[in-house]
């Protein structure tokens, strides 16, 4: 790094942005993180062989993208758009979800929960778009801590990349958005960088180079809490004990997606190997002319893809041999076992259950036994909803503050106590046994009518109470109902 001096302050030239002073990420994090990508990406490079003649070739790596396909399967089952969100503060309540259903949010965080799932975490960040406050979402290549302990991160950089041109070339910038606490004041701080190559954040630049308005400080009063909010993955970062970010959900598998790629790789190659090939007499192949001289030379010719030798006779023997078939079997019983036992390994190791993946044909489980309460894939989602649901309510508070501190929401800021959410386990659970469970428990006594509106609502504790007073007021009412007007004139009032 290059320092110098700019506007009174020490800022830096810099390569990449974890050679910023207050960035506290380690590049072996850093290049973890970049390294999931990679395997969420499926971007592999390509096989390199040489032919059978010799020749040096390239071709397209076939693999199975098996780590996408795992984070999109989770992210389904924690979040779908049927959530609810709900307030007991009545004007928080329509404030909150007016919000998130203007900007989509429902649709938006299942998609990005995905990539937090593949990448070890993400961030939400309010922000005010004219009259309105939108939410958005930092995906982990550019949400990076500056001062955290291994529970939670309160202070970030949070990045945004763009490219303009001038005249014939490319400039790319990259402003950093520093959110920090200095004593009780919450502090936003903009730092723009310019750059000639993509590879590379460059030299710092005025804001005004790019964002006209945009100022180098900005200081928010009355928040009780970090604008973003950041959610991580659920389990111990094994890979820095003492990092705040969370693990990709197949960090501790990447040696069992490489084995199922290769495997994969060369079941795809063997189909190829295996179409129909003969052996012909050499006097049938086709003559090619040599490049550097004008003597015609006589060659086996094969198909330049081709990695397996085919031999091919010559004199006596061609007439010997005349033509034969040399196309061999393939192997597909043993790649598809292979495949398959990777398959359970896999699943093994990102804590889901048997069967969740794999399918031989024989013993696939039932989606009842896949989904039920005792399945490691319920409790794994069980600890990525607990998680998902302190975000959201975090999130629900910075957005209630937010809007209070530019006059858009003139409410109570509500507490984490005030806030339910109902993510729909309607996959996993069975409503109607749920029901008679509950049932069961108040009509034994080992449990209050209030709890298991509770627990069969998803609400809070207020919320039940008033829902258990209206349930009472109504059976009231339809007790003084109940008698008809035939027994009312025989028996009288």
């Amino acid at each position: 790094m290059n320092f110098f001096r700019y506007g009174g302050e020490t800022v830096t030239t810099l390569n990449t942005f974890i050679d910023h002073p207050k960035i506290a990420v380690t590049s072996e994090e850093y290049n973890r993180i970049l390294n999931n990508l990679k395997y969420y990406k499926s971007s592999f490079d390509d096989v390199k062989f040489l032919n059978s003649d010799g020749d040096a070739h390239t071709r397209k790596f076939h693999h199975l993208p098996i780590g996408r396909t795992a984070c999109k399967k989770i992210a389904s089952l924690v979040f779908n758009e049927q959530a609810e969100f709900k307030i007991d503060d009545e004007g928080a309540n329509e404030f909150i979800n007016q919000v998130l259903k203007n900007d989509r949010f429902n649709k938006n965080f299942e998609r990005y929960l995905e990539s937090a799932l593949a990448l070890g975490g993400m961030a939400m960040r309010p922000y005010v778009d004219g009259k309105d406050i939108k939410v958005a979402f930092i995906q982990a290549p550019v949400f990076l801590p500056l001062q955290s302990n291994t529970q939670d991160v309160s202070s970030a950089a949070i990045i945004m990349r763009s490219v303009k041109s001038e005249g014939s070339k490319q400039k790319y910038y990259s402003l950093i958005e520093f959110h920090e606490w200095q004593e009780d004041s919450y502090i936003v701080t903009n730092e723009l960088y310019k750059s000639d190559t993509e590879d590379r954040v460059g030299e710092r630049v005025p804001l005004s180079e790019l964002y006209e308005g945009l100022k180098d400080e900005v200081p928010l009063s009355k928040l009780s809490r970090p604008l973003f909010t950041y959610l991580k993955t659920p389990g111990m970062n094994n890979k820095n004990i003492n990092s705040p970010l969370g693990l990709s959900l197949f960090d501790n598998a990447k040696s069992t997606i490489d084995f199922l790629n290769r495997t994969f790789d060369e079941f795809t190659w063997e189909v190829r190997m295996g179409q129909r090939r003969v052996a012909v007499p050499e006097q049938t192949v086709k003559t090619v002319v040599d490049h550097f001289g004008n003597q015609k030379v006589l060659r086996k010719h094969f198909d330049p893809d081709q990695n397996v030798f085919v031999q091919i006779g010559g004199g006596d023997i061609d007439k010997q041999i005349g033509i034969t078939d040399l196309t061999t079997p393939i192997r597909s019983e043993s790649y598809i076992q292979a495949i398959n036992e990777g398959l359970s390994l896999f699943e093994m190791q990102i804590g889901v259950s048997a069967g969740m993946f794999t399918f031989d044909g024989k013993s696939m489980k039932t989606a009842t036994e896949v989904v039920s309460e005792n399945s490691d894939t319920y409790q794994m989602r069980n600890s990525i909803v607990s998680l998902v649901e302190h975000s959201l309510k975090e999130l629900i508070i910075s957005i209630c503050e937010l809007g209070s501190l530019y006059g858009l929401y003139h409410g109570v800021i509500p507490n984490f106590d005030d806030i339910s959410i109902n993510l729909d386990d309607g996959v996993f659970t069975d409503k109607s046994k749920e029901l008679e469970y509950w049932s069961q428990m108040v009509a034994s006594g080992f449990a209050s009518s209030k709890t298991a509106i509770m627990k069969l609502h998803g609400v809070t504790e207020e919320k039940a109470l008033e829902m258990l007073n209206e349930i009472k007021n109504e059976m009231v009412q339809q007790s003084n109902n109940v008698r008809s007007e035939e027994d009312i004139d025989v028996y009288g009032e």
